[in-house]
């Protein structure tokens, strides 16, 4: 997708998951109360920023008569619909940044669960007594809490993620890799946030 801001995206979003809503496409008016803006104007600007990206046009060739996606963009949405975010790698090692520029990558509906999931794709070898190994990807349930022996994205010190199995107790939690080459990680439980857990994982075999 074109670079947005986070407004032109909420935006786009909107438009995207509600345009079977609206007996006509949303007017600018509708927008605006639909999404909490206060300014026309700013939601003006942006509307015509989507619109050179190539993503929304006006009806009817006016924007006071409403605003839908364009042709192009509903074939995208239908083509991902299935899809889930895929949104960078993570470390099943050293941790690192988790999140990049969000794409989509189609998954087997058998490997998500029925809460918003995303997909990660595995650098290292600390979870590979696990069966995960680099470069598997992973899906991963978006939820701020995990049962004790759950496989989790952790967020450490709101910088750096990680995957790893988790153990919590008062005072403390542990990540604990699946190598036992490799030592336990201890955090107090003010420095570690939960982003999900796992509950799929997909390989390729082919020659890199």
């Amino acid at each position: 997708m074109t670079e947005l801001t986070r407004r032109q995206r909420q935006i786009f979003e909107f438009l995207r998951d509600n345009y079977e809503r609206f007996a006509y496409p949303p007017t600018l008016d509708e927008l605006c109360e639909s999404l909490g803006m206060a300014s026309r104007g700013s939601l003006h600007k942006h509307i015509s920023a989507l619109i050179d990206a190539g993503l929304i046009e006006p009806f009817a060739g006016s924007k006071q008569t409403g605003i839908r996606l364009t042709a192009q963009a509903q074939r995208d949405y239908a083509a991902c619909e299935h899809a889930l975010p895929y949104v960078g790698k993570i470390a099943a090692g050293k941790p690192i940044e988790a999140l990049a520029d969000v794409q989509y990558l189609p998954v087997p509906e058998l490997l998500k669960s029925d809460k918003p999931c995303y997909v990660l794709q595995v650098k290292g070898d600390s979870m590979k007594e696990a069966g995960i190994f680099d470069g598997d990807w992973v899906v991963i349930e978006q939820r701020d809490y995990a049962r004790n022996g759950e496989i989790v994205v952790a967020l450490i010190d709101n910088h750096e993620a990680t995957l790893k199995y988790i153990e919590q107790s008062p005072g403390k939690v542990l990540l604990i890799p699946a190598n036992s080459a490799m030592t336990t990680q201890i955090y107090a439980p003010e420095q570690v946030q939960i982003q999900g857990i796992l509950v799929g994982q997909m390989r390729s075999y082919r020659a890199h």
